[in-house]
C-alpha cells in the first residue's frame, strides 16, 4: 500500500518527428532547446510508456507499477472495477511544429474487435504495423497552450463546394460534383478514391499549389484553408490525404480554448502546443499525411463520415477553476489559475485518482494534513483516490487537474 497520497511524476518523452525542439523544453523551464524533436510528455499508466514515479514506493518504479500493486488504494474500489484495475485516463503535453498524421480513433466495440483480433494474429503490440495495442476506444481533449490549428471532422458540402469553386482546379472537378449530388453521403467514396487510388499526377499537385497560393494571397475566406493546404502539398507531394484535407473543418483555438473529438472524428493536429487528455489509449488508425503505418480499409470502417458539429468546447465555472467538459466516462479535465488567487481549495467529493500539471510556474499541492509535494512548471503528481481531505494548491501560473469523468 502506497505510503503517501502523492507522487511526483517524471513523464516519458515522445520523440516523434512532427515535435518541437522548443516548446516543451520551455515548457520545463530548460534554457536550450532538446537536441531532437520532443512530440509528447506522457504522464499516465498505460503500458507502452508509463510514466516514473520521482520517488519509488515499494520496489515501484512507474505509475503502472503503483496502481498494479494495489489498485484498490490508488484508484479507489469504484473505478478499479469499473475499468479492470487501470487508470482510465491519459494526460499529455503535446507540441506539434509540423502536421501530424490524418488519422481516426476506433469506438469501444471497434477497439475490443481489432485488439481481440491483433492478439489472435500473433502481431506484436510494440509493431510498427499494429493497429490496436489495448481493447480501448480513445476520445480525447486538448486544450492549447499556444495557438492551435487542426483539421477536425467533415464541412459542410455547401462550404466545400465553395472552397472548390475559389480553387477552381480542373482535377477537383470530380469531387465537386459528387459532393453537390450526394452531399455528405458522398464522404465515404471520397476517401476511398483518395486514399486508395486517388491517381493524381505531380501536374495536377502543382495546379492545386499555385491556386492555393493565389487564395492565400488573396486574403478572403479561405485564406487559412489554402495557406495549410500549401504547407501539405510541401511537406506531402502526391499523398490523398492532401485532397481529403479539403474535406475536412479547419479549427483555430487561441490559448485557454479547447476542443473534443470522439471516436470516429477524423483528425489531424497541424501545429501548435497543449495538455491533451484521452481515454488512456494508444489506438490509432492512420490513413495518409505520414510516414507511419497507413491502413486506408481499416480507417474507412472506423471513420465517422457525417458533417459534425464543431468540436470546440464551451467551458463552464467562475472563479480561478474552469472546467472542460467532454461527454465521457473517461476522463474529466479542470484548469486552475493560480496567478494572485492566494491558495485554492478543490474539492475531492468526486474521488477517485487525480494528475495534476503546472503550466508556467511550480505549483504548491497539499492533500489534507498527510501530504506536499511541488510539482515544477512541465511537471505532474499523481493524487492517489485514497487521499483524505481536500486538495490545495497555491502557486503561480496554471494547474490541469484531470480526474474521471
Amino acid at each position: 500500500m502506497p505510503t503517501s497520497p502523492l507522487h511526483p511524476l517524471d513523464p516519458v518523452v515522445r520523440d516523434y518527428a512532427w515535435g518541437s525542439r522548443t516548446v516543451l523544453a520551455e515548457l520545463r523551464g530548460r534554457p536550450t532547446p532538446s537536441p531532437g524533436p520532443e512530440a509528447e510528455l506522457w504522464f499516465g499508466a498505460h503500458p507502452s510508456a508509463p510514466a516514473r514515479l520521482l520517488e519509488p514506493v515499494d520496489g515501484a518504479t512507474s505509475l503502472l507499477e503503483l496502481i498494479d500493486a494495489d489498485p484498490v488504494t490508488t484508484l479507489g474500489p469504484d473505478v478499479a472495477e469499473r475499468f479492470d484495475g487501470r487508470l482510465p485516463f491519459l494526460v499529455k503535453l503535446l507540441a506539434a511544429d509540423q502536421p501530424l498524421s490524418l488519422q481516426a480513433h476506433p469506438s469501444l466495440e471497434q477497439a475490443e474487435q481489432g485488439f481481440a483480433r491483433e492478439e489472435a494474429a500473433g502481431i506484436d503490440r510494440a509493431a510498427p504495423t499494429r493497429l490496436y495495442r489495448d481493447a480501448w476506444s480513445k476520445p480525447e481533449l486538448l486544450h492549447a497552450l499556444t495557438p492551435v490549428s487542426a483539421l477536425c471532422g467533415f464541412r459542410e458540402p455547401d462550404a466545400t463546394i465553395a472552397l472548390l469553386d475559389e480553387l477552381d482546379v480542373t482535377s477537383l472537378a470530380g469531387t465537386r460534383a459528387l459532393l453537390a449530388d450526394r452531399g455528405e453521403d458522398a464522404f465515404p467514396d471520397l476517401l476511398e478514391l483518395a486514399l486508395h487510388d486517388h491517381g493524381w499526377a505531380d501536374a495536377d499537385d502543382a495546379a492545386l499549389a499555385a491556386a492555393a497560393d493565389r487564395l492565400a494571397a488573396g486574403g478572403g475566406e479561405f485564406a487559412a484553408e489554402a495557406r495549410w493546404l500549401t504547407r501539405l502539398l510541401d511537406r506531402y507531394p502526391g499523398d490523398g490525404g492532401v485532397r481529403v484535407a479539403l474535406l475536412l473543418r479547419l479549427v483555430e483555438l487561441a490559448p485557454g480554448e479547447a476542443l473534443h473529438l470522439p471516436g470516429g472524428n477524423l483528425h489531424a493536429y497541424l501545429e501548435g502546443a497543449g495538455v491533451e487528455v484521452m481515454a488512456s489509449s494508444d489506438n490509432v488508425i492512420r490513413g495518409g499525411l505520414t510516414v507511419k503505418h497507413v491502413d486506408v480499409d481499416e480507417l474507412l470502417r472506423t471513420v465517422d463520415a457525417r458533417v459534425l458539429p464543431p468540436p470546440v468546447v464551451v467551458p463552464e465555472g467562475v472563479g480561478p477553476v474552469t472546467v472542460l467538459p467532454a461527454p465521457t466516462p473517461f476522463f474529466r479535465l479542470e484548469r486552475v489559475d493560480l496567478d494572485d488567487a492566494g491558495e485554492v481549495t478543490l474539492d475531492r467529493a468526486r474521488g477517485g485518482p487525480e494528475v495534476l500539471i503546472a503550466v508556467g510556474r511550480e505549483v504548491a499541492v497539499r492533500v489534507g494534513g498527510q501530504a506536499e509535494v511541488t510539482v515544477p512548471p512541465g511537471g505532474a503528481a499523481f493524487v492517489a483516490a485514497a487521499a483524505g481531505g481536500d486538495l490545495r494548491v497555491a502557486g503561480a501560473g496554471q494547474l490541469f487537474r484531470t480526474t474521471i469523468g
